[in-house]
């Protein structure tokens, strides 16, 4: 029985971890054009040279669909499944007594609830792309899951492949 616990957990972890993926970014994190200095083309444009490199203002923010769809709360229940038997069983292999066990699958099935739905909020949810007018003139756009308060117009800084109010 117990094997066929263990079977069960370790294919809940394995359909969970499917799951998970990292953010997209629609260029590779590559920002295009020439992202130091000038070499590869004149962005000067009149501006002084003590600007932010990474810094520009927000043109255009398109929602995009995930086209990924999974009923509403198939993540939490397979987390929450995944959590109880993970709990019971570490609780049961460190000598823990029957009520112990049960304290630790609920409250394993509670964790594992709320991080198969944050997952599948993750894999299911919209994102956005963001086109930013560079200061030096470039043009680039980033996909992110979240706004973070970002609107069009708005004075921004990309950093590490994500677009965050300066």
């Amino acid at each position: 029985m117990k094997i066929r616990l263990i079977a069960v957990g370790a294919i809940a972890s394995l359909a969970l971890a499917g799951c998970a993926t990292s953010p997209g970014y629609s260029n590779g994190g590559n920002y295009g054009g020439n992202y130091g200095g000038n070499s590869g083309g004149n962005y000067d444009n009149g501006y002084n040279q003590n600007r932010c490199n990474d810094c520009g203002i927000v043109t255009r923010i398109n929602a995009v669909a995930s086209g990924r769809t999974a009923p509403t709360a198939t993540g939490a229940i397979l987390g929450g499944l995944v959590g109880a038997v993970a709990g019971h069983e570490i609780s049961d292999h460190t000598g823990g007594s029957k009520g112990n066990q049960n304290i630790a699958a609920v409250a394993g099935a509670v964790g594992g609830a709320l991080a198969g739905n944050k997952i599948q909020q993750n894999v299911t949810g919209n994102s956005y792309d963001i086109q930013v007018r560079m200061d030096d003139g470039r043009v680039i756009m980033v996909n992110q899951k979240d706004l973070g308060g970002i609107r069009e117009n708005t004075y921004v800084r990309v950093v590490n492949g994500r677009v965050v109010l300066r």
